[in-house]
């Protein structure tokens, strides 16, 4: 019998783990880095009710990484919550500490710093207007950076409500005066890789930059279109790697 309590785990919950690489990058991690005794799991999980019975039947897990569609909904699961996090009202990173029989789950939120740090590099100073596609527990860690970053954003969303418009509402004016267009909705998103959102992607042009979130493909429709425009493109990539780094930082402490 393997004594589960022995073999110090992380991973990954969400619905869907198709599209992620959060494993192959911590596996690559573990053994480049010569770290011992560490394993990264994927946690496929119907509902998001499933984490208690998960978190007790693995004593040895003590960190996972929250993807679409439970960011938001971790929250009511914790004990404690960052500042960050608690500012977006969405979680990514769960560290999880265990004395004698009590659990102790604290989130955080490291989407913010990585999509932050990834962003800045590549604003030239005329991109001070940006559209924001989606409203989920990814685009609220978008909007936390993008007010650090003193960026004025409008959000987008597929139904209409207070502060946000609908994709119907995105004519081709809007796009001269908002130049950074970023998608941090799943569309695009392996395996369902035909799908991208629906812009008018013939008012792009050289003067735009298009983020995606998404990191497979590495190429979404999203950003082929927009690069076929003549804007610049950036994938979720970097991100990816860095809120990975921000999460072991949390993990080991």
């Amino acid at each position: 019998m393997i004594n589960e309590s022995k073999i110090i785990t992380y991973g990954l919950i969400g619905k869907n783990l198709e599209h992620s690489w959060s494993k192959s990058y911590f596996d690559r991690k573990f053994r480049e880095e010569r770290i011992p005794g560490c394993h990264y799991e994927n946690f496929q999980l119907r509902d998001l009710t499933e984490i208690k019975s998960l978190i007790i039947s693995k004593p040895g897990l003590l960190g996972l990484n929250i993807t679409i569609p439970f960011k938001e909904q971790i929250l009511q699961y914790l004990d404690e919550i960052d500042p960050i996090a608690r500012e977006t009202g969405a979680v990514n990173v769960i560290r999880i500490t265990r004395h004698d029989k009590k659990i102790n789950l604290a989130g955080f939120n490291t989407d913010a710093p990585a999509f932050q740090d990834s962003l800045r590099p590549l604003l030239t100073g005329h991109d001070q207007r940006a559209i924001v596609l989606g409203t989920g527990g990814a685009s609220k860690a978008v909007q936390f950076a993008l007010r650090k970053l003193g960026i004025e954003y409008i959000l987008v969303s597929r139904s209409a409500g207070p502060a946000r418009l609908t994709y119907k509402d995105l004519v081709p004016g809007i796009f001269k005066n908002h130049q950074l267009i970023i998608n941090a909705t799943p569309a695009g998103m392996y395996p369902e890789v035909d799908i991208c959102p629906l812009l008018p992607y013939n008012a792009l042009n050289s003067g735009h930059l298009l983020y995606d979130l998404v990191y497979n493909p590495e190429e979404t429709l999203f950003l082929k279109k927009g690069r076929l425009a003549g804007a610049r493109i950036k994938n979720g990539l970097e991100m990816l790697k860095r809120q990975a780094e921000l999460s072991w930082k949390i993990w080991e402490r």
